[in-house]
């Protein structure tokens, strides 16, 4: 394991951790488009909140010239002398669904103007099977003009990082590796072994761990969906789905899923990806679409929910004060990214009510520019018709929720966290 350059392109929520543990054992360049980014990320701080700053800074070097240590830039010529490149940037999809591989093939031609005979480029970002040698390899050999598996080899590991998880972090993750050629392989799977103390699992192809990584997500999507299938259910019939679960889950092999809204950049846009490759060979796969379109509903069901209530409560909708507690796609992380937080707001601006959002996690500047709505991080002195708890962020937990409400305001909890009578929850 002599002489290994690492190059990581992209220092987001995948990325940065990454680069941050390698760092702690080879010379290590990040490599980011965002010049904003790169120069946070070179003071030391992670606006993130993945990598604490005192970790950040322990590993972070000055300029690119190291024995080990990480040192960030925009500048490609930075990232020249590598020979190990990995690709962590997003794999997001579009308005209809569909897979995006834009910031894939822009990765991997800012690799190609640098890549050499010798080189290994690896993969981690999600995607379907087949991406990496059918769509990412064919832009390396186009732009640097070497031929695959001669003169540059690859190789996927794709990511496991749970945003906000300070339990389970990169290092605390069993990796799967893959190479292009078995010898590869064992390199690939060599290289994260020396830094993943969970260990690894070499993957006999890039396909089978590019389709390992696709269904991790769509199982974990589809097991969520019946939860809230059964939430839908259960409310009719006037049954805490809450209490529901926890007596099911006194049996051993009852998986613990719980109702709510899935968003994020993983669970809530993984199984179009494995559903897009299904539909190119003919395949139109239904029950995971079906999971799909159920949790892509769910924030208009609450929504719905939440109104049902006020008119219930003789409170009137149209111009209501309505607080929504949390815009982050999970609790304790500052990550908007898909989050369905969003879909509960514009449905219940649909009927005319006036909403406020509170969340001491999420940037205002990032929420204004994704989605075009103002937030606080300070909790409103104030009184509100209906307070709907979407995040479960620990700010939260300790919360004296009627101190929100008018008299015969709602409070309406997606998290099932507040211990206090409710008038509905998930």
């Amino acid at each position: 394991m002599k002489d290994i350059q690492i190059a990581i392109i992209g220092l987001g929520y995948v990325g940065l951790p990454l680069a941050r543990l390698f760092g702690t054992k080879y010379p290590v360049v990040g490599f980011d488009i965002n010049q904003a980014r790169v120069a946070e990320l070179m003071t030391g701080h992670d606006s993130t909140l993945e990598v604490e700053d005192n970790v950040l800074q322990a590993v972070l070097k000055q300029h690119p010239n190291l024995e080990k240590g990480l040192y960030c830039t925009n500048q490609l010529k930075d990232i020249a002398d590598c020979n190990y490149y990995i690709v962590t940037v997003p794999t997001p999809v579009d308005r209809t669904n569909r897979p995006i591989l834009t910031p894939l093939y822009k990765a991997s031609e800012t690799v190609g103007q640098v890549l050499k005979k010798g080189d290994t480029v690896i993969y981690e970002s999600t995607v379907y099977p087949g991406v990496t040698e059918e769509e990412c390899v064919p832009v390396l050999e186009k732009v640097s003009g070497l031929k695959y598996n001669e003169d540059f080899f690859a190789g996927y590991s794709p990511e496991r990082i749970n945003p906000g998880d300070k339990e389970h972090t990169v290092e605390k993750i069993l990796k799967v590796t893959s190479g292009s050629t078995p010898e590869v392989g064992k390199k690939v799977d060599e290289l994260y072994a020396s830094v993943i103390t969970a260990g690894t699992h070499l993957a006999p192809t890039i396909k089978v761990a590019e389709a390992a990584k696709v269904i991790e997500n769509s199982q974990r999507d589809i097991n969520i969906a019946f939860v809230n299938e059964l939430a839908k259910i259960f409310n009719l019939m006037e049954i805490d789905t809450h209490s529901v679960l926890e007596a099911a889950g006194t049996k051993w092999n009852f998986l613990p899923f719980k109702p709510g809204l899935v968003g994020g950049h993983c669970i809530g846009v993984d199984p179009y990806y494995l559903a897009q490759k299904a539909q190119e060979f003919g395949y139109h796969p239904e029950i995971i679409l079906a999971g799909r379109r159920m949790n892509d509903t769910m924030g208009k069901y609450v929504a719905s929910e939440v109104v049902k209530l006020m008119v219930q409560n003789d409170i009137k909708v149209k111009g209501a004060r309505i607080l929504i507690l949390g815009i982050t796609f999970k609790e304790n992380c500052p990550d908007v990214r898909n989050t369905k937080a969003i879909d509960v707001i514009t449905n219940l601006q649909s009927y005319g009510a006036k909403i406020t959002t509170h969340d001491p996690w999420a940037s205002p500047e990032e929420v204004a520019n994704e989605y075009g709505i103002p937030i606080t991080k300070n909790l409103p002195n104030e009184k509100f018709d209906a307070v709907v708890l979407t995040v479960a962020h620990k700010e939260f937990l300790q919360l004296r929720f009627r101190e929100l409400l008018n008299g015969n305001g709602v409070l309406y909890d997606v998290k099932s966290i507040i211990q206090e009578q409710v008038d509905s929850r998930l």
